[in-house]
């Protein structure tokens, strides 16, 4: 017998391969993702304006970085001693100007040269619900904890998400014919305005992923929420503040996108390269011995041995920390 309804994935549709660069925008379940993507060695740019909650932040911030914006001192505020601007996560933000515009351009500039060699472009929507600046009336990144007297917050309507991105779409994809779009919806719920809104948020966005999907024959969807919402529908795979997915929700959820994109050549390195990354973290009892110089030797040898199979695997900094350990 059954005792949990099973999500139904596109397995075998599309595959995404270690010699695919990919960029990942979105919310914390795209970190999430994005980290394990890193993690098994594929090239992956992760929110290069940090982490963005809704598609339109998301949409000024891809259309800054195609029209090559740089950042000047006028893009920036200053409060409680930190520079900061109002499109980028507070991980952008410095005590110092300069530094801060530094590090924004300096991203700016990577996802731009990055762009016409992008394989898979993620977005993963977390709300509809958006707060717009009253200065300029323009959508936001992040609040900054500023007062909410400094925004107005509303829910986008559909068709708003869905013209945006149409146009967006079109430009990425006319940089980049081969590139493909996927879509997700984060699982985390957003509690603020109740569940029943929610539920309406969750909907504008599920309802615009669809539309762009039937659009364009370059987008795709994977159900992370209606995994989230369905499979592990008990409370046991939340965190503590019963809103976010625990690491066990989170697995399950990366278990499911491997088994929809991953080919098995793809999962043969993973595992091969998992079993590096594990030797690697391991912490010996004499890393003097010469049994511990003998384990790192074959762990050099096996990471050679996978970049000779697969040139396109970056594992240099693997590489040098094998070779510093074993000169010790």
């Amino acid at each position: 017998m059954e005792f949990r309804t099973k999500v139904e994935l596109p397995v075998g549709k599309w595959n995404i391969r270690h010699s695919d660069r990919l960029m990942l925008w979105g919310s914390c379940f795209a970190e999430n993702v994005g980290n394990l993507l890193v993690d098994s060695k594929f090239p992956c740019m992760v929110n290069p304006y940090g982490i963005l909650y809704n598609p339109m932040s998301i949409s000024r911030a891809l259309n800054e970085i195609l029209d090559g914006k740089v950042y000047t001192l006028a893009d920036l505020r200053c409060d409680r001693g930190l520079w900061y601007s109002l499109m980028h996560h507070g991980s952008f933000s410095d005590p110092d100007a300069e530094s801060c515009l530094q590090r924004i351009n300096l991203r700016i500039g990577e996802a731009y040269s990055s762009l016409p060699e992008i394989r898979w472009m993620v977005f993963t929507f977390g709300t509809a619900r958006v707060y717009e600046w009253k200065e300029t009336g323009e959508v936001v990144g992040n609040c900054h904890k500023l007062p909410e007297k400094c925004f107005e917050r509303r829910l986008l309507d559909v068709e708003e998400i869905v013209s945006a991105y149409t146009r967006l779409l079109e430009k990425l994809h006319e940089m980049n014919p081969e590139s493909q779009i996927l879509f997700t919806v984060s699982p985390i719920r957003h509690s603020k305005d109740g569940f029943h809104g929610n539920q309406l948020n969750k909907a504008v966005l599920l309802l615009a992923v669809d539309k762009l999907c039937a659009l364009f024959d370059f987008c795709h969807y994977f159900p992370a929420y209606e995994i989230m919402m369905d499979e592990l529908r008990d409370y046991r795979f939340y965190a503590d503040d019963m809103l976010h997915p625990n690491p066990v929700a989170v697995a399950y959820i990366w278990e499911c996108f491997c088994s929809t994109f991953f080919d098995r050549r793809t999962m043969t390195v993973m595992k091969e390269w998992d079993d590096i990354r594990k030797g690697l973290n391991h912490v010996p009892f004499n890393a003097d011995s010469e049994s511990y110089r003998s384990f790192l030797s074959q762990i050099l040898l096996k990471i050679e041995r996978l970049k000779e199979n697969f040139p396109y695997l970056d594992v240099q900094n693997e590489i040098i920390l094998c070779q510093a350990r074993l000169k010790k």
